[in-house]
């Protein structure tokens, strides 16, 4: 029954070349799988007495890979500048404003779609210079090459845009491609990603601040209806307790989340536990305590959280290929991992999402500092394959501007995707400074023209640094 069940699952979220069939069993599907309570990859087969289809049921976005065939007329890219209300600090980095990436995809249909390439120091591997260099790349394929499946597409967009070093452009660049064939076939991006629901809740993040900022933005959060606050944490042990408790004097209700972004030894992250549970104050979530490659003190906290606390840790920056989620589930290492896109692309989530699923693991979902663009097409997502624990989209409630019109309805923690097509939301592309790379240098034109400026790239194995040159 077990097996039969987790078949179903696979059914709908797997793509068919992970099944084969037994022609020594009637009516029998195998599969490789690496369910969590094994701890090993093990086959499990699923067998009815009674006849059944045969044809695997799949959500509509697989079938599109493999059947819509896409003419790509123009693509581009522009820089994403947006001030933010205020600077976010976390325990291994602070942006003082948004510097993404904005790619827009248009089809020979007319149909035209959107993506972003977050950039958060120190998290994402790309700086603005590289990643406009690489996504221009990109577009530059996307214009001259002729009409492609869009798995196939995906697939060469993967290989200039390789793995976890150009990920968060990947992301960018997959999310207008997928966004352009919504937007052709007419489908909210929910709904061809499952259409489980059509909004979603999430949190809000209080980056590290004092005490008494701290309390301030709970308050605010509190009468925003926010139930649940996501705290930065890691910087320095006894001011996070400082802040929680003044947080919890703020908001008494709230349930919280602790983010430490890999500032904690392990016994920092378990003494953070043990203080807080002293004070009744129990997270429903810690996220990264440890240092990303420090697996054996994510095992240790992980453990003595569950035991002593009955509280999951969460894989963020431990997680960033199929790989890690293997290493996670072999070695029964935690509960839940974080998909974030611009970590592992667009098609590399709906991988992890698809063996986190089967090995038992839950899962959040989660973001950089990004625009309604990147996290619309992130709550889309979600909110059509409804299988996220935790959500954790808000860093456009973060931004002093919103330059994204139309898109999703936002109602405190609450944001509501329509039935526009595609993820709804688009830029005025003309507003957007203008920027085209020459060689190695790259020139900036503000919208009416009237002003020019030029950076020298230096590209040392693809880690963009830049120097102005007037």
């Amino acid at each position: 029954m077990e097996s039969t069940l987790v078949s179903q699952t696979l059914f709908q979220f797997s793509p068919s070349t992970l099944f084969t069939h037994n022609p020594n069993i009637n009516n029998s599907i195998t599969f490789t799988s690496f369910a969590r309570k094994f701890g090993v990859f093990s086959k499990i087969t699923a067998s009815s007495a009674t006849p059944t289809v045969t044809t695997p049921i799949t959500f509509g976005f697989k079938n599109l890979l493999e059947t819509f065939s896409v003419d790509v007329h123009r693509a581009e890219n522009r820089p994403l500048n947006v001030p933010l209300i205020a600077p976010f600090t976390i325990a291994s980095s602070r942006l003082d404003k948004v510097e993404n990436v904005a790619i827009r995809v248009e089809l020979s249909n007319g149909a035209v779609g959107w993506g972003e390439a977050p950039i958060l120091p120190f998290v994402t591997a790309e700086d603005q210079s590289t990643a406009m260099a690489k996504a221009s790349e990109a577009c530059a394929f996307l214009r001259t090459c002729p009409a492609l499946t869009l798995g196939f597409m995906l697939g060469e967009i993967a290989g200039i845009l390789p793995g976890h070093e150009f990920a968060s452009v990947r992301a960018g660049v997959e999310m207008a491609i997928i966004d352009a064939v919504a937007n052709s076939i007419r489908v909210p991006l929910w709904r061809l990603f499952g259409g489980a629901s059509n909004t979603i809740t999430t949190d809000i993040t209080i980056p590290i601040v004092s005490p008494a900022e701290a309390a301030e933005l709970a308050s605010k959060y509190y009468k925003e209806g926010f139930k649940t606050l996501k705290l930065k944490v890691g910087k320095n042990l006894n001011a996070d307790i400082e802040v929680l408790q003044a947080i919890r004097v703020a908001h008494p209700m709230c349930q919280f989340i602790l983010d430490a972004n890999e500032g904690y030894n392990s016994e920092e992250a378990v003494e953070v536990l043990e203080k807080l549970h002293e004070l009744r104050l129990t997270p429903v979530l810690f996220e990264q305590p440890v240092h990303r490659d420090d697996w054996d003190g994510l095992r240790y906290v992980s453990n003595i959280a569950g035991e002593r606390y009955g509280v999951s840790v969460a894989a963020d920056e431990s997680c960033r290929d199929v790989v890690d989620v293997y290493k996670i589930v072999e070695g029964n290492l935690l509960d839940v991992i974080n998909i974030k896109l611009a970590k592992v692309g667009v098609m590399g989530a709906l991988d992890i999402i698809e063996k986190a699923r089967v090995a038992g693991l839950d899962l959040m979902i989660g973001g950089m500092v990004e625009t309604r663009l990147a996290m619309g097409f992130a709550g889309q997502l979600a909110a059509g394959l409804g299988c996220f624990k935790f959500i954790d989209l808000d860093t456009p409630l973060l931004l002093s501007e919103d330059p994204v019109l139309e898109g999703y309805e936002v109602s405190g923690a609450t944001y509501k995707f329509t039935n526009a097509r595609g993820q709804g939301g688009f830029l005025h592309w003309d507003n957007i400074a203008y920027t085209f790379i020459i060689g190695n240098f790259i020139y900036k034109l503000s919208a009416d023209g009237r002003y020019a400026s030029c950076q020298h790239m230096n590209l040392d194995k693809h880690k963009g640094t830049s120097s102005s040159e007037g």
